[in-house]
């Protein structure tokens, strides 16, 4: 019959799916979640895959069609190849739960022209994966495949779903520009948006460079229209270029607090604002200096500075100027023009649109460049908070031709599963193995159509691995989310996390005698970056956490001072490894809970949009793990913040910290509630104890309502794993 003559009212598994969310005996019925997965695959899967006769008449079948690449079969004996595949059929990997399956069915197989029958299966996948990214290694190629079949290792989405494919789009999909304020520079990210939307990409773009409305242009006074007229044009190319309609074009503005038109950036978000300046698509980010939580805790002024005007004093734009520094110099500085208003009258502003709305994102600036171990300065964040990379501006031409080519950001992603991870017989070389995957992404990826994407990446070679699963490791073991032992093992797994991104990143350094752009002018080549690990002890002190680790080594002193010499020697590959990212569907397929947060439900409702209503039961449920699987809505926020900030040590970069609460507030959460309605003050509260914790940056707030919507809850599907 076929997938696309598919009748779904004659198959089972979408009503045996639904019966979960249908208590049996006050029990959730999670027999018939087990029932729908083998339903899916008799009445769906195994009557729609296209049968073989042997593994080669399968490869030829599909590199004759153009499903596959020929250079990724070409770089191994074809021997090699199918004993691989063997093995990892020898694994009898099964789906855990019906919404793994499903998704992996609907979202990542091979499927023929007419998308009516299948064309692999879990296994044939991986196997491509790991073909691709073991790049002729037939070493590395098993140990990749080792690991993605024991699910240990993810690869981002745009990596997993491409990998092989001859139709493919870019393993990665998601990038960073920034605006210097000039008009050939806001042309040229105009083009950029259209071309990496056009290939899937989800964009951050930070417009803080940019003059503010009413600034001199050519010495006219009032000329500027400001940051507004700019966001719609990049809102419209996002929408305009969405791959044929298959997606919403994804990005995400900047702006610093300190520029003159952040009222207004913040209002263009508002479900009353003025259709010339509402943007209803685009995602909203502010980038928060220090000096912005001195004056609101003080309840001073603040003072808004032109970045045209502290561009010509200070020479170098806007978003370049420590203003936490300067701030004083500047505010005394007759040179440059600027606005006052409340400090507090902003922090109320910000809190009511995270009310209405879930954004803005908040970048804590100065936290993530005191962290930083790079020579130069972040100046912003992606589409979902976690990647964090110094930038060098570009400077164009009227022909828009680049005359110093800077550098821009691309994200190439993975994540480990904390539960399998643990499991791991040599956790060490679990991540070593991840780490050549994710570096193989960087040195494949050659985003022609932005130079200076292609150029930041060429001269970084940056990664982000990162984990997932957290709550269901915790449940797992009966460990309360927040508990002093879930702070305690996050921490120590980051460490490890690491630990051995950077032995492997000085491995590849070693191996091909090569580092990253200015490596000499960092933190790793001077020593200081190691000076935490020398002088203070992140080995478990708690029984629980220590008895979890018992069968993995720690590193000692002595193994961090052998990794600093060698460092110090050789020089690192990746100018940056670590970044936590949301994960989407593709942790439905890991059957475990998205990236470090509390689940939402004990069986997660998800609208699909053909079939309706899918039911997620929370991964291992049992009469055993129930107790410890409390939702993020009925959990404090501080909890997951301290969880956050513990594995933040050991993160080089940042991670999605998304925050979950309630229109009406449980009692007895926050102690400083005197009424249950959720209020702008309780999310100013939780914003400025995530900056005291250390807190690089914050995701979407998403409030569940008392009608069961959720505010903020559009997941970015760009750039989440």
């Amino acid at each position: 019959m076929g997938l696309n003559n598919l009748d779904v009212t004659n198959v089972s598994y979408f009503k045996l799916n639904n019966e979960i969310n249908i208590p049996v005996d006050n029990t959730i019925p999670l027999n018939k979640d087990q029932e729908a997965i083998k339903a899916f695959f008799s009445e769906n899967v195994e009557p729609n895959t296209i049968k073989f006769d042997s593994f080669r008449d399968h490869i030829d079948y599909l590199l004759d069609g153009d499903f596959i690449e020929h250079e990724v079969i070409d770089e191994y004996p074809f021997d090699f190849i199918e004993d691989l595949y063997n093995f990892l059929l020898d694994q009898h990997f099964q789906f855990k739960s019906f919404m793994a399956a499903y998704k992996f069915f609907n979202q990542y197989v091979i499927k023929t022209n007419d998308g009516d029958m299948y064309l692999e299966n879990y296994e044939m996948r991986i196997l491509f994966n790991a073909l691709l990214f073991a790049n002729g290694d037939q070493e590395l190629a098993k140990s990749l495949a080792t690991e993605m079949i024991a699910q240990r290792y993810q690869p981002a989405t745009p990596s997993f779903l491409n990998a092989g494919r001859k139709r493919r789009g870019e393993y990665v999909s998601c990038f960073l520009l920034q605006v210097t304020d000039d008009m050939n520079s806001i042309g040229r990210t105009v083009n950029s948006a259209l071309q990496l939307s056009r290939i899937g990409g989800g964009v951050g773009i930070t417009l803080s460079n940019l003059r503010e409305s009413g600034s001199p242009i050519k010495g006219i006074d009032n000329s500027s229209s400001g940051v507004l007229p700019v966001m719609k044009l990049l809102e419209d190319s996002f929408s305009y270029s969405n791959q044929l309609g298959q997606r919403q074009g994804a990005g995400a503005v900047y702006l610093n607090v300190f520029h003159p038109d952040i009222i207004d950036f913040l209002s263009a978000k508002k479900e009353n604002a003025d259709e010339k300046i509402r943007v209803k698509t685009l995602s909203l980010g502010v980038i928060v200096p220090d000096k912005y939580y001195e004056l609101v805790r003080e309840n001073k002024d603040m003072y808004l500075f032109s970045p045209y005007s502290v561009e010509r004093v200070y020479g170098v734009p806007f978003s370049y100027v420590d203003i936490t520094k300067e701030y004083d110099n500047m505010v005394k500085d007759d040179r440059i023009k600027k606005y006052k208003i409340e400090a507090r009258e902003l922090e109320d502003e910000i809190s009511k649109l995270q009310q209405e709305s879930g954004y803005p994102y908040v970048l804590n600036i100065d936290t993530v460049n005191r962290a930083n171990p790079i020579d130069g300065k972040v100046i912003m964040s992606n589409l979902c908070t976690e990647i964090q990379q110094v930038q060098i501006p570009s400077e164009l031409n009227d022909a828009q031709e680049y005359v110093k080519m800077g550098t821009d950001v691309s994200c190439n992603l993975g994540s480990t599963n904390i539960l399998n991870m643990m499991d791991s017989p040599d956790f060490g070389k679990s991540v070593r193995s991840m780490m050549r995957a994710l570096t193989y992404v960087s040195d494949a990826s050659n985003i022609v159509a932005v130079p200076s994407v292609a150029h930041g990446n060429k001269l970084s070679h940056s990664v982000g691995l990162g984990a997932m699963g957290l709550h269901t490791f915790l449940a797992k073991n009966q460990i309360e989310y927040g508990s002093p032992e879930s702070i305690e093992f996050t921490g120590v797994y980051f460490l490890l996390l690491n630990y051995w991104t950077l032995m492997e990143s000085n491995q590849i350094a070693k191996d091909r005698k090569e580092t990253f752009y200015n490596f000499e002018k960092s933190d790793y080549a001077n020593g200081s970056y190691f000076d935490k690990y020398l002088n203070e002890d992140f080995a478990p002190k708690l029984a629980k956490v220590k008895e979890l680790f018992k069968d993995i080594d720690i590193p000692t002193k002595a193994d961090w001072q052998a990794l600093k010499d060698s460092v110090q020697k050789y020089g690192l590959y990746n100018e940056y490894r670590l970044a936590v990212a949301p994960t989407g569907s593709i942790s439905y397929v890991n059957n475990t809970s998205a990236s470090l947060q509390p689940i939402t439900r004990l069986v997660e409702e998800r609208q699909e949009k053909k079939n309706g209503k899918l039911y997620f039961p929370a991964p291992l449920l049992s009469n055993d793990t129930i107790k410890y699987y409390k939702s993020a809505y009925d959990t404090d926020m501080r909890k997951v913040i301290d969880i956050y900030a513990a594995a933040q040590k050991h993160v080089d970069q940042g991670m999605s910290l998304t925050l979950f609460l309630r229109s009406e507030i449980p009692e007895g959460i926050y102690e400083w509630k005197t009424d249950t309605k959720q209020t702008t003050r309780d999310l100013s509260i939780l914003r400025n104890y995530a900056y005291y914790q250390g807190i690089k940056s914050l995701y979407y707030v998403r409030t569940f309502t008392e009608n069961n919507d959720e505010i903020g809850s559009n997941e970015c599907e760009s750039c989440s794993i």
